[in-house]
């Protein structure tokens, strides 16, 4: 019996240090949403099809609403990124806004929420989201108009080569003040100040 377990604890170490097999699968996609929208590069300008849960092909149907979603969290994302920085130098007048009672813009949340101001940011953006999002979404399902466009293109270029490198300098500038939102708010609580948060 103690031979039988000594044999399959070798065994089994042995196995441990064996090359796992070699999967083939791949996470890009071909005939898939990185074909038909714009945005499927990197940084770099390298090739980028990364959808390694495979959400376009799963609920295809939802691929519009994916790349809406993307591209309004990023606009927002960039704004609050913009946001966090400038609230450090500049308030707009009024006791309630100013440095002495809201020292630094991390503080601004709970402060605000106290006497009112988030409140009707929250009416106006539900607002918006009833007025404007919901309309443009069904609009978007139907195929009147792409993911992401409301129609405000005026100093867009009139080429489409040039266009979609807008669009995809907006992507990934959405992507990475997506990601830098979070760590501007993490490194403001972590160490109580303002830009460069350091």
């Amino acid at each position: 019996m103690k031979s039988a377990a000594i044999l399959s604890l070798f065994t089994a170490s042995a196995t441990a240090f064996a090359p796992a097999p070699v999967s083939t699968s791949s996470t890009s996609l071909a005939g898939s949403v990185f074909d038909d929208y714009v945005g499927a590069k990197d940084f770099r300008g390298a090739e980028f099809k990364f959808d390694p849960l495979k959400l376009s092909e799963t609920y295809e149907p939802f691929q519009g609403w994916f790349r809406e979603t993307e591209l309004r969290h990023g606009r927002t994302a960039m704004l609050a990124v913009t946001g966090f920085v400038v609230t450090d130098y500049v308030r707009i007048p009024g006791d309630m806004y100013s440095f002495a009672s809201i020292p630094s813009t991390i503080d601004a949340h709970d402060a605000l929420l106290k006497t009112g101001p988030m409140y009707q940011l929250l009416l106006w953006i539900g607002l918006f989201d009833i007025i404007v999002t919901a309309p443009s979404v069904q609009a978007m399902g139907e195929g009147e108009r792409e993911p992401g466009d409301f129609g405000w293109s005026w100093f867009a270029p009139a080429e489409k080569g040039a266009f979609d490198k807008k669009r995809e300098a907006e992507l990934l500038n959405g992507r990475l003040a997506m990601i830098a939102v979070g760590g501007i708010a993490t490194q403001s609580i972590v160490t109580g100040h303002g830009f460069p948060f350091l």
